[in-house]
């Protein structure tokens, strides 16, 4: 059984959702103010955050990093009537499952949130912006989100977070080779990481450690996916 935390002022949708996956064998908590989702989070132990983005009080945005501090293990998704708002990229370096437009189809969220990991945060570090996006897209659709850094002054930005593991480009804009690597690695030491390269030539240069899974571009993606669900299956395992 997966546990709901369902957070909109607009109470009517979020009881319709949650009586929707209550049906389905699950538990479904709906709270109108994000002061309220965040005690609950403090002494429950949720799967997936659904939060709407404008709100009275706490604002989608801010109750998402708020509640990642008492939880970075859970999964978020948002959903918005307003995508260009500012909050929104604020709540997207929390790195979050999904961001879908209001109305948003029942069915298609339903099957989204019961995809939802917890525990399954990627960095993911590439300036290649359609290889990023699609990476997202494929990673998405086996539950695991994504916060994305696209230079070395990017993962700076990473620090408020907790993946369980990165995906990192050698060669990335604003220092040298391997550079974003060992800032990630600085950072986290017990992370694991992949690193994904086109230039295999300055894996020395770049001082990556062993051991390091290396995928040469173009790589097979679903042998990345195969790799990141056995290091997710690990880590679940030493958690639980």
């Amino acid at each position: 059984m997966r546990k709901y935390l369902l957070l909109d002022d607009n109470e009517a949708f979020a009881e319709n959702l949650a009586e929707i996956l209550r049906d389905g064998g699950d538990e479904a908590t709906v709270v109108t103010e994000g002061a309220r989702a965040l005690e609950l989070a403090r002494s429950q132990v949720f799967d997936v955050l659904l939060t709407d983005m404008k709100m009275p009080g706490m604002s989608g945005a801010a109750a998402v990093h708020r509640i990642r501090q008492v939880d970075p293990g859970l999964a978020a998704v948002v959903i918005t009537a307003y995508p260009g708002e500012d909050d929104l990229e604020t709540a997207r370096r929390e790195g979050l499952l999904a961001v879908l437009p209001k109305p948003v189809p029942i069915p298609s969220l339903v099957s989204l949130l019961s995809e939802a990991r917890r525990d399954g945060l990627v960095a993911l570090v590439e300036d290649d912006l359609a290889l990023s996006d699609n990476l997202t897209e494929v990673l998405r659709a086996r539950g695991f989100s994504c916060v994305t850094a696209r230079s070395v002054l990017d993962t700076e930005q990473l620090a408020s977070v907790r993946p369980f593991v990165a995906l990192v480009d050698l060669r990335l804009p604003g220092g040298p080779d391997g550079e974003a690597l060992r800032r990630l690695r600085e950072r986290f030491p017990e992370m694991p990481v992949f690193v994904m390269t086109a230039y295999p030539e300055v894996l020395p240069s770049a001082a990556v450690p062993e051991p390091t899974d290396v995928f040469s571009k173009p790589f097979d993606t679903a042998g990345l996916l195969d790799a990141l669900e056995r290091v997710h299956a690990e880590r679940r395992q030493r958690t639980s």
